[in-house]
């Protein structure tokens, strides 16, 4: 969808990754979309040095999620919020419904 605005699909599933869960790491994106760790790494240093997301380390993993003083940030998580409206169900439900937290003890 917005993949001529943003230059390429793997940025796009990034951003719409990170308007979803607030923030994730490489290998996760890379595990969810199954594209390789390198070309989700490149999008996310890309988007760090322009500003957009920010990181910070706990433990080994570097976690991303939008840098709250971009200047723009309003906007394009309302652009983010569009494309995921037009999104067929079955694209939503395979990569932007996933648990994120673990099941209560003893819940099926």
């Amino acid at each position: 969808m917005l993949e001529p605005i943003l230059g390429n699909e793997t940025v796009e599933k990034v951003l719409l990754f990170l308007s979803v869960y607030g923030e994730g790491y490489g290998s996760q994106m890379s595990k969810t979309f199954a594209i390789p760790i390198r070309g989700i790494q490149q999008q996310l240093e890309r988007l760090e040095n322009g500003g957009v997301v920010v990181s910070q380390k706990k433990g080994r993993t570097r976690i991303y999620q939008f840098n709250p003083r971009y200047v723009f940030l309003d906007e394009l998580k309302a652009l983010l919020e569009k494309t995921l409206k037009v999104l067929p169900e079955e694209e939503i439900k395979k990569y932007y419904r996933k648990r994120t937290r673990p099941r209560r003890k003893g819940k099926p």
